[in-house]
């Protein structure tokens, strides 16, 4: 089952609150950035970029607990950077455990059997492991030999312990609909992880690569082509249904930035993790003085060729909320 039943609840219970509330803006999952700091040098990440001052910095437990308080978020992603290089990263997830928030745990797994022992199972947390592709790929794709052998043992030991795995994959130009394919074959069938995420990659800036970036056309293309003959409804996808619809170009969205706010080291990032226009120092200041409507394809040239979870999901998923036809396919299309 790609999101359990009882998160699944949680959440739809959280957005039906704020639709009660008439919120217009809030947080669907917060990002955490604790650290920018990383193991690895991946081309197409431009977080290792800042200087060493930056990558330094470090957000401590209580700066994290308080962003999670104050915008009243169910469920946490904490990326990086590499999180498990954070000293404290065992008590951060430990403490938003007993506040009974979900914790996506994301990691490039180099150091994930190693720091295993300092995590407990449970319902409210998830490991997401990056795989980028089959082992050439992926290695390619973190730009050091051995990785993909590294993290496929770390998902073995992991599910071996009873802890949640969920993947996520990031696709390029220079992949295929079999390369997705079969990545997506080995991660579901072969490791059989609980729940495998997919996004077509955003044009950091500063990303050391800027050639392989998608494009709107080659994302749907890309997508559509490796979803079709009915392969879409063999994975345990971690997606709403009319996000994937997104991508396979089959619906249109505006970008919902708002609906997956990120906070880090410099504050809570305007307007989202992959674009920094300027930080707020809280998350009532981020929401009330941002131009979301700036933001989106059509309206900000940055965002021209982005199709990322990040703007689009909550969209998908709004609509998805506002129409039963739609949120029984979703049930339906929960595993």
């Amino acid at each position: 089952m790609p999101v359990p039943l009882r998160q699944n609840m949680r959440i739809g219970a959280h957005l039906l609150r704020q639709k009660l509330k008439g919120n217009k803006y809030f947080p669907f999952i917060v990002e955490i950035e604790p650290l920018f700091a990383c193991n690895l040098a991946c081309p197409g990440c431009g977080k290792i970029q800042y200087p060493t001052e930056v990558l330094r910095q470090r957000l401590s437990v209580e700066d994290v607990l308080g962003a999670v308080e104050e915008c009243g978020t169910p469920m946490v992603s904490i990326a990086g950077g590499e999180p498990l290089l954070h000293p404290d990263i065992d008590r951060m997830v430990s403490e938003l455990i007993s506040r009974r928030v979900y914790v996506y745990l994301c990691t490039n797994a180099v150091l994930l059997k190693r720091k295993m022992e300092r995590f407990t199972p449970s319902r409210y947390f998830s490991w997401v492991v990056h795989v980028d592709g089959l082992r050439e790929r992926h290695d390619a794709a973190v730009d050091r030999e051995g990785v993909f052998d590294t993290a496929v043992e770390a998902i073995q030991e992991a599910k071996r312990r009873g802890f949640r795995v969920t993947t996520n994959s990031t696709f390029f130009t220079t992949d295929s609909p079999k390369t997705v394919q079969d990545v997506l074959d080995f991660l579901n069938d072969d490791l059989g992880v609980d729940a495998m995420m997919v996004s077509p990659a955003y044009a950091y800036e500063k990303a050391p690569d800027q050639e392989h970036f998608l494009g709107v056309q080659q994302t749907q293309r890309l997508f559509r082509d490796a979803f079709g003959g009915g392969k879409r409804k063999q994975w345990r996808l971690n997606h709403s249904p009319l996000f994937l619809d997104f991508l396979e170009g089959k619906v249109d969205y505006s970008c919902t930035a708002w609906g997956i706010p990120s906070y880090s080291v410099f504050g809570w990032q305007r307007p989202c993790y992959l674009m920094a226009d300027g930080y707020a120092r809280s998350y009532k200041e981020l929401v009330e003085t941002t131009d979301w409507d700036a933001y989106g394809r059509g309206r900000d040239p940055r965002c021209a060729n982005c199709m990322a979870h990040c703007g689009y999901e909550p969209t998908a998923v709004l609509a998805t909320m506002g129409s039963l036809r739609q949120s029984l396919r979703a049930m339906v299309n929960t595993h």
